[in-house]
């Protein structure tokens, strides 16, 4: 009777021990789940950012493109925007997040030892710009085309120029941006936007405003 007593006493102590673990699991798998559904759910669409003449590229991406013409090369024969999948969708926001997890911010002064300069963060620290460009290499890789993966410039929330990427959809253009993980569509971002890449040609586009305060948005 003691022995079946003690097994009782153990079994019951066991179960205790254990529930507590197996919420813990369970929560964290919902959670899990939760934001796995989240990132797959596609975006409602919206009206893509409007376009209002031309403008010059940044000093910066000019000697970007003569050093490595094959990323400014536009190829008409892509799509200019691409239809948005779930799967899609899942690949940018994983590419956006696994990027800026893998950098570390270093300004171009510190990293270069100049004011400005667009490039691949190979050694894992850059600016803004390093950031976007390393995703749209990726996204290539995955393969997105270049033509609908744009290099966009605009004004932050603290009113400082910034480097965004912005993917174009068929549901609305959306941006890929080192400040924040989630993708979100252009105008949720409380950005003012000044100019982009064009997708006919090596002239940019503007997009409104034709002036930056810093120099990542000269024009």
């Amino acid at each position: 009777m003691r022995q079946s007593l003690l097994s009782l006493l153990e079994s019951h102590s066991l179960r205790n021990t254990l529930r507590p673990a197996g919420i813990a699991l369970t929560l964290a798998a919902v959670s899990t789940g939760a934001q796995a559904q989240s990132i797959a759910a596609l975006p409602a669409a919206s009206e893509p950012v409007m376009e209002i003449g031309a403008a010059k590229p940044t000093a910066a991406w000019t000697r970007f493109c003569e050093q490595k013409p094959i990323e400014c090369a536009v190829d008409a024969s892509q799509a200019a925007t691409i239809p948005l999948t779930a799967t899609e969708w899942q690949t940018i926001n994983r590419i956006n997040r696994q990027v800026n997890a893998a950098i570390k911010p270093k300004t171009d002064k510190d990293h270069w030892g100049v004011e400005d300069r667009w490039d691949f963060a190979e050694d894992g620290y850059g600016d803004c710009e390093d950031y976007q460009l390393v995703k749209r290499k990726r996204l290539v890789e995955a393969g997105f085309p270049r033509r609908a993966l744009r290099m966009t410039v605009v004004i932050d929330d603290e009113g400082a120029g910034h480097a965004v990427m912005m993917v174009r959809t068929d549901k609305g253009d959306f941006i890929l941006d080192n400040k924040k993980d989630a993708v979100l569509p252009w105008h949720q971002t409380g950005y003012t936007y000044i100019k982009r890449e064009g997708d006919g040609g090596t002239a940019w586009a503007s997009l409104g405003r034709q002036t930056s305060p810093v120099m990542t948005a000269n024009k």
